[in-house]
């Protein structure tokens, strides 16, 4: 009996983890906000449930401009990594308030408090995707602001 309760919990932590770590995929239906809060979740807990997911979740909502301009995805993740955005990766909260938005530009500021307890503001730009292919009409990121630091929360 122990064996087949230890059979069952591997089989579905196995059959379990892959979907844990499927990258959400831009969608029509995915609005404005969402994507800027699908991105920061993913870099909230950038390591879970593989090393890098949050940051592959984010390129993966990045406009294919801004993939040319920040990319490959390996140059992306050492951009991220950096310092001047690594403050996103594995931050504690964020903060997300609409500035601006029409038929297909929305503009953001966000607020994040990084792991080491210290607030830092960014815009963050999305765009409707209006040329041909998969994309059309999906809301991507083409710009994220230099972080401007707003102090520590002791």
């Amino acid at each position: 009996m122990v064996k087949i309760f230890k059979f069952s919990i591997i089989f579905l932590l196995l059959n379990y983890a892959p979907a844990l770590s499927k990258i959400i995929k831009p969608s029509i239906k995915i609005k404005p906000a969402q994507v800027i809060k699908i991105q920061l979740k993913g870099l909230m807990k950038n390591d879970t449930p593989y090393i890098d997911q949050g940051i592959e979740q984010t390129w993966e909502f990045a406009h294919p401009s801004n993939q040319r301009f920040t990319g490959p995805l390996n140059r992306f993740k050492e951009m991220i990594k950096g310092e001047s955005y690594n403050m996103l990766l594995n931050h504690i909260s964020h903060e997300v308030m609409e500035i601006y938005r029409d038929e297909s530009r929305a503009l953001y500021e966000v607020t994040v408090l990084d792991s080491n307890k210290k607030y830092f503001k960014f815009r963050w730009q999305v765009e409707k995707f209006l040329d041909k292919g998969p994309l059309k009409n999906c809301w991507l990121t083409t710009l994220v602001s230099q972080p401007i630091p707003l102090g520590s929360s002791t």
